[in-house]
């Protein structure tokens, strides 16, 4: 789904995360307090912060008929073999329920190569189709470049996981022009073996897209027990808890549980029902390509908001 990149194209890897005709920076986030999301906060109740330094808010809307453009990254490798079904009728069904004719989905599988079994579509019957389809591979990578098969796995290992890179290839390849709100649901167990791409570099092509990632760790346990080699064995918890928080999502552990799992579905489908979006033109108006921290606090003490932790400001022209 992407070739090796060009010098041209690796110039406009840090490229533009708005657009910024106006300069005008636009945060998805939602509220919740102990019983559940907050919907009816207003302008006044909400303080945003950039780097410290509070800014005037311009815009403050509820998104929840905004079109939504969802990216669904589900792992295919050979840890997975025994929850690969359990994935694949539970975000199916979560499609079914969340697009509506004006959303569209594609689906990505990882494994030792990163495929794109479906592209945009508002076709929940093309998108069952199309992820029932999916296979566990373990077969050893073609030494090429992910998306097009194959990547750089450990010599003598036959399996891998380019987690990483399906991520950064969502995100940087199929998202950062897309405007409107952005989401990518990954299903794994969060062990990345042999992408190119690292964890840092996965979060900024997430947040350069401004899109939110949420993580459902799944994890067949009895796979590591039972003597599965790869690297570390299970253990991804912390690095996908810093991948969905620092892009506005959130990391929910299901385990092997199916229960858990539409449960978590379900949350999430939630949350994207709620969400508020700000926007402000920043009082540091250069367009420099540094991140800058946001900070967003809203109501009383005891509301919880979830945001991206920041952006990169970048030169007029960006995308989303």
């Amino acid at each position: 789904m992407s070739s090796a990149p060009s010098a041209a194209q690796e110039a406009t890897d840090a490229a533009p995360t708005l657009r910024v005709n106006v300069n005008l920076v636009n945060t998805y986030f939602s509220v919740r307090d102990k019983n559940g999301f907050i919907t009816d906060l207003t302008k006044d109740a909400c303080i945003v912060r950039e780097d410290g330094v509070e800014q005037k808010i311009k815009n403050f809307t509820t998104e929840k008929n905004l079109p939504l453009t969802v990216g669904i990254l589900l792992d295919t490798s050979g840890s997975m073999e025994r929850v690969l079904p359990m994935e694949q009728d539970s975000g199916s069904e979560f499609l079914k329920g969340m697009l509506t004719p004006k959303d569209e989905a594609f689906l990505i599988t990882f494994d030792v190569n990163v495929d794109l079994l479906a592209d945009y579509t508002s076709s929940s019957r093309e998108l069952d189709r199309q992820i029932h389809k999916a296979r566990v591979n373990t077969a050893s990578s073609s030494g090429g470049v992910p998306g097009i098969g194959g990547g750089p796995v450990p010599v003598g290992n036959p399996r891998g996981t380019l987690l990483y890179d399906a991520v950064y290839l969502a995100a940087h390849d199929k998202l950062r022009a897309e405007a409107g709100r952005k989401v990518i649901v990954v299903l794994t167990d969060g062990v990345d073996q042999g992408s190119q791409e690292t964890l840092k570099s996965s979060i900024e092509s997430a947040q350069k897209a401004n899109a939110i990632v949420y993580v459902i760790l799944v994890e067949d346990r009895s796979f590591y027990s039972n003597g599965g080699i790869m690297i570390g064995g299970g253990g991804g918890g912390g690095y996908m808890k810093k991948l969905a928080e620092e892009t506005g999502g959130r990391m929910i552990d299901v385990g092997s549980n199916g229960k858990k799992l539409k449960d978590a579905f379900l949350q999430i489908s939630d949350e994207l029902r709620t969400q508020y979006l700000m926007s402000y033109t920043p009082t540091n108006n250069k367009l420099d390509g540094t991140f800058r921290k946001q900070e967003i606090t809203c109501g009383e003490k005891g509301l919880k908001v979830q945001a991206r932790r920041g952006y990169y400001a970048v030169d007029e022209g960006a995308t989303n």
